[in-house]
């Protein structure tokens, strides 16, 4: 379906921006310069809206003629194209941006032909988002039907998992059974993960040193079964 995959909603809202030759600095520019100001870890604006998976904000100056047998077309202003996949339904996500990142949304939206100010109108800031909207079609979420902190979660266990791996290689039966039960108390202890976090955010990155084949483990860490 168009726009939803499982319990997750992909949105794409085209916002065309508006053309000032009096202005000081143009609207384009203006969007440009505050989308390069803000900060694309955990204290990104998009990481306080907790059902956000991902977000992007681009400019798009023109449409690009690939040759015959396309037609050369262009646009008639500039957008503004915001992308962004989250947990949930529509309305509620719109409404959660106006109530948790008014003044950013604002910053960006207000170079926008037709924007209503989230301050003053929420209903008509929702009205508004819903009127840039395209179908976003052949929607594939690789994460389906889990939210962000159950994928942010499953990350994390995945990234210990292959770190325990990695320590325990070659680790004898008894040692290395002693070993997964406080990996796994550990890991129960664990806070859950911020998103746009990197080491609780998602995975590290990990440089593996598992030795596949007992012919490279070292001496006196053999695989043992007593």
């Amino acid at each position: 379906m168009a726009n939803q995959n499982g319990s997750v909603y992909g949105l794409t809202l085209l916002s065309p921006i508006k053309q000032d030759e009096t202005a000081e600095t143009s609207h384009n520019c203006a969007i440009r310069e505050y989308l390069a100001s803000l900060p694309n870890d955990e204290n990104s604006p998009f990481a306080r809206v907790s059902s956000t998976h991902m977000a992007r904000l681009v400019v798009m100056d023109d449409v690009v003629f690939v040759g015959h047998p396309a037609y050369e077309e262009h646009l008639k202003s500039q957008y503004l194209i915001f992308e962004t996949n989250f947990d949930g339904d529509l309305d509620t996500y719109l409404y959660a941006l106006a109530r948790e990142i008014p003044n950013e949304v604002h910053a960006v939206w207000q170079h926008c032909w037709g924007y209503t100010d989230v301050h003053n109108d929420v209903n008509g800031f929702v009205a508004y988002m819903k009127k840039c909207q395209v179908n976003t079609t052949f929607y594939f979420a690789d994460v389906n039907n889990y939210t962000v902190q159950e994928t942010l979660r499953a990350l994390q266990t995945q990234t210990a998992v292959a770190k325990f791996i990695e320590e325990n290689q070659g680790v004898p039966a008894v040692e290395l059974q002693k070993n997964f039960a406080e990996f796994m108390k550990r890991l129960r202890r664990e806070p859950s993960p911020v998103p746009g976090r990197d080491e609780r955010g998602g995975p590290s990155r990990l440089f593996s040193n598992m030795m596949w084949s007992t012919r490279n483990v070292p001496k006196g860490r053999g695989a043992h079964n007593e």
